[in-house]
């Protein structure tokens, strides 16, 4: 896959939008953790909640990040942002529905899933500075790989996922992890890794007990 960009515009695409969306960051980490407090501590409306912020992240990534910024070194990311926004409807007619339960359990597949939270939320960019990416030219949470990968996490702290919702994160860690590899962004490899792991843990294993919460 020929990139039509170098790393170095790569990141600089980054650098210019981190400055520009300040201090939108840390409200994006807030609905992050919002979620996770969700799964630990689920109340009457938490359902509804969590598909909703996951909506919001990716109506940012789709409309912020790939066709305000990216796109302007790379024009297939107006595409991107299209099939992001799908992915938006899509939660958000999850929120509409309340059929999907997200809670944390103790267990081996929950673990896994918030491993993969705290990953996109925390430990990606603590890799990246092991690897030289320093703020602001580096993907914050907000930008579509950290995103993606805290996305898997969430799902798989929950029960009722269709397996649709899993067709647009899923092809974004493939596509996502390719130009990793050859741009040299290592804390992207964590994507792949979400993609597969959890789209084969949701596909594959057994719905788990939930307690009963209302939605």
């Amino acid at each position: 896959m020929n990139l039509p960009f170098t790393v170095e515009q790569f990141l600089q695409v980054f650098a210019l939008y981190n400055v520009s969306v300040w201090p939108s960051q840390v409200f994006l980490i807030f609905f992050g953790l919002t979620a996770i407090f969700f799964t630990i501590h689920p109340l009457k409306f938490s359902d509804r909640a969590i598909s909703f912020l996951l909506a919001v992240l990716w109506l940012w990534m789709g409309i912020v990040y790939h066709i305000n910024f990216f796109a302007d070194i790379n024009p297939v990311a107006y595409g991107f942002g299209a099939i992001f926004i799908v992915q938006v409807a899509l939660f958000l007619w999850m929120a509409v529905q309340g059929k999907i339960s997200y809670q944390f359990l103790l267990g081996w597949r929950e673990a896994i899933g918030m491993g993969f939270a705290i990953y996109g939320l925390f430990i990606y960019h603590v890799v990246g500075i092991f690897y030289g990416h320093l703020y602001p030219s580096t993907p914050t949470f907000g930008t579509p790989c950290p995103t993606t990968i805290f996305t898997f996490g969430i799902l798989l702290m929950a029960t009722g996922v269709p397996r649709y919702l899993l067709i647009i994160p899923g092809l974004w860690s493939v596509i996502g992890f390719m130009a990793a590899l050859q741009l040299g962004i290592r804390e992207d490899f964590g994507l792949l890794v979400a993609g597969v792991v959890g789209t084969a843990i949701l596909l594959i294993a057994k719905p788990r007990g939930v307690s009963p919460t209302a939605s």
